[in-house]
């Protein structure tokens, strides 16, 4: 089975586009402002214009506010929810889309136990963990620290072009995602490097 690809931080129509058209399973749009890659919905509902069919849309919210869920489901095309935060799974399921829930790992993260309270999840994240950081660091996590578990597992965390492939063969997760690894500078896309990370997972 192939692995799936999600590009993630996209604030640029022509980014999106172009990781459609390399073969990007999903794009994802994050609404959490604090981050340098966050988008207002006025940007998210240009980014995804005219995005090619069959490419999720995947909206990525910290700890919110259900009002701040809702009124971004009101005015963009959501196709998935991926909660970064600390929201429990009754928080998570109630606004009747598909959605992923990131989990941060540490040597002591149970994940047979997570997929279980998250029962209702689509698949579980697995990101590297930094104190006060909910994601985006950059940066890797001890991969032998994952798993197997009955739920899709999306690997994050410092990947790239170097190391995508070798992180697919040790974890075999449902899908990869990335943000800082195919970026020129926070935010913008560099299209060179999103087609040396497709090229990579198509080599794994």
């Amino acid at each position: 089975m192939r692995t799936r690809v999600k590009i993630c931080g996209l604030t640029r129509q022509q980014d999106a586009d172009f990781a459609a058209d390399s073969g990007a399973d999903a794009i994802g749009l994050v609404f959490y402002p604090p981050s340098p890659r966050a988008i207002s919905v006025a940007q998210a509902q240009n980014v995804t214009r005219g995005l090619a069919p069959f490419v999720s849309t995947v909206a990525l919210f910290v700890n919110p506010d259900v009002a701040d869920v809702s009124r971004c489901l009101d005015a963009v095309s959501v196709d998935i929810i991926q909660f970064h935060g600390d929201e429990s799974p009754e928080f998570c399921s109630q606004f009747g889309k598909p959605y992923i829930k990131a989990i941060r790992m540490k040597p002591d993260t149970n994940l047979a136990q997570l997929s279980e309270a998250y029962g209702s999840a689509q698949a579980l994240l697995l990101d590297a963990y930094q104190p006060g950081v909910p994601g985006g660091t950059g940066t890797t996590f001890d991969w032998s620290l994952i798993r197997q578990i009955e739920k899709p597992i999306i690997l994050a965390g410092g990947l790239n072009a170097d190391n995508v492939a070798e992180a697919i063969k040790q974890v075999r997760p449902f899908a990869v995602d990335v943000s800082g690894g195919v970026e020129s500078e926070k935010g913008i896309k560099s299209h060179d490097k999103i087609s040396a990370f497709m090229r990579e997972v198509a080599n794994a």
